[in-house]
């Protein structure tokens, strides 16, 4: 079923089925997520059934406003404020410690939970509408089967689960990739995986250098080795190796693609081509599209070189890092 985002009566009808228990996929700044409501076990569990997700794999609870975090937090240190404050509404999800009774579930059993306020307006007007309603968070990892690329558009969701969910039509994501989240539920904050957020502007909200994290780290959605996969194989290839593979190739017959910054394209064989773009921002909006693109026109390989060192290519990075691990 699709709904149209930028209609009053559909989104009261998702919120209407978040209510029920049912499952929304939903379009947030960042990328689709798959919604219940978080109070609900056996709605929560329907989000596992249907990605194929590990139950013990923690999810995002996404609130219309910081004050509905404290329905699902037992406390909020002043390190997590001065990050809502910055941040919220917006593309940064802290890991807070969780109150008694609420949400185990959609926390993955853990003692901790990821709380998240999207800035999208069909994301607002959905959980606002669904607050109205007694929902007061919304449970929702990314809207694609489990280890697979994030969907970035309605129709990147339907051609995950086809019928089987109800799909808010809010257009293309903006940023493209999963939000920033953060550990603020011990003694020092720990970046848990980078988004659009640099380091650096999440340390100068938080007055405190972010840690990295460690054996005790709470468990954190995205963060296995091995995610955000094609069903392409992808290789990520410095500038000077990928040169050279591609010269070695010649014409050779390869269900091969290139998504390369720097190099010029054309002239390789039978390779399907894109060009990165220079921007990290622009390279992270595109980035899971791309993915799909090539997955859709039937490759076996794809070459990506590496993005740069500079911080701000952090998200894209560890993105096509975890791709190549699958």
């Amino acid at each position: 079923m699709l709904l149209d985002g930028s209609d009053a009566a559909a989104i009261d009808r998702a919120a209407g089925l978040l209510a029920a228990g049912e499952l929304v996929a939903f379009p947030t700044e960042t990328v689709y997520g798959l919604g219940a409501r978080a109070d609900d076990e056996r709605a929560v569990a329907k989000i596992f059934q249907a990605k194929g997700r590990p139950t013990d794999h923690p999810l995002i609870v996404h609130v219309a406003e910081s004050a509905a975090a404290t329905r699902f937090a037992s406390r909020l240190p002043p390190l997590a404020q001065r990050l809502m404050t910055a941040f919220w509404p917006g593309p940064l999800t802290l890991i807070l410690p969780r109150a008694d009774g609420v949400a185990a579930a959609a926390a993955g059993g853990q003692p901790s939970i990821g709380l998240r306020c999207p800035s999208h307006p069909v994301a607002q007007a959905l959980l606002q509408a669904a607050a109205g309603l007694g929902v007061l968070g919304v449970a929702a990892p990314s809207a694609n089967r489990f280890g697979r690329i994030s969907p970035t558009c309605a129709a990147h969701v339907i051609g995950e689960f086809g019928d089987a969910v109800a799909v808010l039509d809010g257009g293309v994501c903006a940023l493209g990739i999963e939000s920033s989240i953060v550990d603020c539920s011990r003694a020092h904050p720990v970046l848990l995986r980078p988004g659009v957020l640099t380091r650096a502007q999440i340390e100068a909200a938080a007055g405190e250098p972010l840690h990295d994290a460690d054996a005790n780290a709470p468990r954190a959605p995205g963060t296995l080795a091995a995610h955000y996969a094609p069903n392409a194989a992808v290789r990520l290839m410095s500038t000077q190796a990928l040169r050279s593979a591609l010269q070695l190739i010649g014409d050779q017959p390869l269900k091969l693609a290139v998504y390369s910054r720097s190099l010029p394209l054309g002239g390789a064989g039978d390779v399907r081509q894109r060009r990165m773009p220079l921007l990290p921002e622009q390279a992270a909006h595109e980035l899971f599209a791309v993915l799909r693109e090539f997955d859709a026109e039937g490759v076996q390989l794809i070459w990506v070189e590496e993005p740069p060192a500079d911080p701000a290519w952090d998200g894209v990075r560890d993105r096509l890092l975890r791709a190549a691990a699958s």
